[in-house]
């Protein structure tokens, strides 16, 4: 007997059509973007630090953990507010009548939201050769070793993550959803930690093993298994991380910089910061106090 099957069309509450640009900003306490408008959703999100938001003649300060977005076709500007902030913006093109509920919205996203909007920025870092500190981005281009489906993740987590928006501007209940991060591992954590307060000693893994007393092979597999990093390359990324803050909040020089992380020369400095950023620090420091 032939059985009859009923297909269901999933109803679509977001169907982001098209993504313009992503931008990843770290600026230093002079920075002013004085402004634009255009025919496309875009969404504001920071990551340090307070930035102070012009639109449409209404003036607002978004703080680290919040969002915002801007409706097509309203004029908005951005500047540092007493910090030097980092941030990142997501434009798209979204027709859904459900955006009409992110029409001059800004809130503060919970550690679960946060997280999933670092998933879809990850996404991107894989997918786009994205240059950090370029307000005039104006076209995103792919990577040649770009994994598969990259650019179909970016558009469904996008749509993911409003439609948990949405569901918790409607419910006022945080939302509940699966991520691979979510686990976490103290012992790694720990490492990350310590790590993270001794950027300026050269940490080797042995030193790591006498702190907590595992084996070389052990810590090894274990750190790289959660990060996809050696601990190695964890510990220079915290180190360039560090350097940029220190360029954009202080007065020192690159070479006084390369000291104080324990790098063995300015100019081995500059190679390792250009390999990890894409930009040497001359350029980035150029970058993070754009003006007007």
């Amino acid at each position: 007997m032939k059985a009859n099957y009923i297909r269901t069309k999933p109803k679509t509450v977001i169907d982001i059509t098209g993504i313009i640009t992503i931008h990843y900003f770290e600026f230093g306490p002079t920075f002013r973007y004085e402004g634009e408008q255009h025919d496309f959703w875009e969404l504001v999100y920071v990551d340090k630090g307070s930035v102070l938001i012009q639109r449409d003649g209404e003036s607002l300060t978004l703080n680290q953990g919040e969002i915002l977005f801007h409706a097509p076709k309203e004029f908005h500007s951005i500047r540092s507010l007493d910090s030097a902030p980092n941030f990142f913006v997501i434009s798209f093109d979204c027709r859904s009548p459900a955006m009409a509920r992110f029409v001059r919205c800004q809130m503060a996203l919970d550690k679960t939201l946060r997280a999933y909007l670092a998933s879809i920025i990850k996404e991107a870092e894989r997918t786009y050769t994205i240059p950090k500190n370029d307000p005039n981005l104006k076209k995103l281009t792919s990577k040649e070793d770009a994994l598969l489906g990259g650019e179909q993740l970016i558009k469904t987590y996008l749509e993911q993550f409003l439609i948990f928006l949405l569901r918790l501007m409607i419910s006022n209940k945080a939302p509940s959803f699966p991520q691979k991060d979510a686990e976490s591992d103290p012992l790694v954590d720990e490492i990350i930690q310590y790590l993270a307060t001794h950027t300026e000693k050269n940490i080797r893994i042995e030193d790591l093993c006498r702190e907590f007393d595992y084996s070389r092979s052990y810590l090894s597999r274990r750190f790289q298994s959660k990060t996809g990093q050696t601990i190695a390359a964890y510990a220079t990324r915290l180190k360039i991380k560090e350097a940029k803050r220190l360029m954009r909040e202080t007065d020192l020089n690159l070479s006084q910089i390369s000291a104080r992380l324990s790098f063995e020369s300015p100019q081995y400095f500059a190679r390792v910061f250009k390999r990890v950023t894409g930009m040497t620090p001359t350029e980035f420091k150029k970058r993070a106090y754009i003006s007007s």
